[in-house]
């Protein structure tokens, strides 16, 4: 399965529709139980903070069950081995009250390994939003398939580890989904009969003084990413340093650029181009001018407007970047990640890719992708121009936008896994391990 479920709450509603509640409940409460069990075997006492609803129910059923396995059970939080959070279910939005707002506090502070039920109280299942007081977890058992909530920032950072509880649903069909490694079966591979340029064909511009390597990497990006051929367009000055560092792309200063565009079948725009008038004015007028797919990011999307784009055409903010193109802080964007990519998609008509490590892909009318592999090490300088090339490879070879940016960010994060180093992770050791994660 290329994209698999992530739930709203709505969605999960739908999905319980016809079905017995005390049984859903029953296997619920069981697989929370079981996960205790399983993962903390010599915890002796275990105590649940449950509210009013199902999730409660759950709760308290997996006390229950946990009692007769020999388990001293309660429900205050004080002194246990374990906390179950079973306060608030999928339903909850907003910001706790008050009261519950302390039971909160009293799981986060009770010095134990929390298990939540579902997910973490004080997380909107259906977007991932925080509003106010929430439980950080170290694991969720979740029912039937992942929240959205669990997987968009932040509420995916109080998620802990998930588990996935069968509580006797089929399968539906959601808004959101997840993106799996299938997807990068979904990536066309060269035939024998490619030329290096049939094979794709990505032009790179880019790179002014001082800002060379970003250039660079995202050239050297696309080759790992199997494109056949790149081009480079940078200033004249800047010549010499990316001659000097790139061995197999062509290179040639940004005055010649429309001559490489006659080659291309992808565009790279952006990687330390420049913010002047003179750079704005170019990506201006490729976005305008050229008939091929682009991925646009960095000083591309400095000041940038909607435009009358006659291919697909990708943005690649990260939340700074994305909130100046929304007129709103990057703080805001970081809260509502879903809100803000759609809001961007919708926008601009085109594929938006929210970089973190939850990268989210929008597009027009369509519900949002949602990337998660990776690691923390990809927060270093550079990352962001290796997905760039990653993204125009793929576009070269002829995959639609939308799945382009979705392959390229799971790509990405696969190959940050699998670099042979986390500390001191640098962004070429990322390009490094693309042959690998692609293969």
């Amino acid at each position: 399965m290329m994209l698999a479920p992530l739930y709203t709450a709505d969605e999960m509603r739908a999905a319980e529709q016809g079905h017995e509640v005390d049984a859903m409940m029953e296997r619920a409460g069981r697989a929370v139980a079981d996960a205790i069990l399983r993962r903390y075997p010599e915890a002796r006492r275990v105590a649940a903070v449950c509210g009013k609803g199902a999730n409660g129910g759950d709760g308290r059923i997996a006390l229950r069950i946990l009692a007769e396995a020999g388990r001293a059970t309660e429900e205050k939080p004080d002194g246990a081995d374990v906390v179950i959070d079973a306060l608030f279910g999928t339903g909850f939005r907003g910001a706790p009250r008050e009261d519950a707002a302390r039971e909160i506090e009293g799981i986060n502070s009770a010095g134990a390994p929390v298990v939540a039920v579902d997910l973490p109280s004080g997380v909107d299942a259906s977007t991932g939003e925080i509003a106010g007081a929430v439980v950080t977890a170290d694991v969720t058992v979740t029912m039937h398939g992942p929240k959205v909530g669990l997987a968009v920032a932040p509420g995916r950072f109080h998620a802990g580890q998930i588990e996935v509880a069968d509580i006797g649903l089929e399968p539906s069909e959601t808004e959101h989904r997840l993106v799996t490694a299938e997807i990068l079966r979904h990536v066309p591979r060269r035939r024998p009969q490619d030329t290096k340029y049939t094979a794709g064909a990505v032009l790179v511009v880019g790179g002014s003084p001082g800002m060379t390597g970003a250039v660079c990497l995202a050239a050297e990006a696309a080759f790992r990413a199997d494109a056949g051929y790149v081009a480079v367009a940078t200033p004249a000055a800047s010549l010499p340093v990316v001659e000097a560092r790139l061995l197999e792309a062509v290179k040639a200063p940004l005055q010649r650029v429309d001559e490489l565009a006659q080659r291309a079948s992808a565009l790279a725009i952006g990687p330390g181009l420049g913010r002047g008038e003179e750079e704005r004015a170019l990506v201006r007028r490729l976005l305008a001018e050229l008939d091929v797919p682009a991925v646009v990011d960095a000083d591309a999307l400095f000041e940038l407007e909607p435009g009358d784009w006659s291919a697909p055409r990708v943005l690649t903010p990260h939340a700074g970047e994305l909130g100046r193109l929304l007129g709103e802080e990057s703080d805001w964007v970081g809260a509502h990640r879903l809100e803000a990519v759609r809001r961007a998609a919708e926008r601009f008509r085109c594929v938006v890719l929210l970089k973190g490590a939850d990268t989210l892909v929008a597009a027009p009318g369509e519900g949002v992708l949602v990337s998660a592999p990776g690691t923390p090490a990809l927060a270093t300088a550079g990352t962001g121009d290796v997905l760039t090339g990653i993204v125009a490879a793929f576009l070269a070879k002829g995959m639609d936008a939308r799945l382009a940016a979705a392959a390229a960010a799971f790509a990405h994060g696969r190959a940050a896994e699998l670099a042979p180093h986390q500390v001191g992770l640098v962004a070429s050791d990322v390009i490094a391990a693309l042959p690998q994660a692609l293969s």
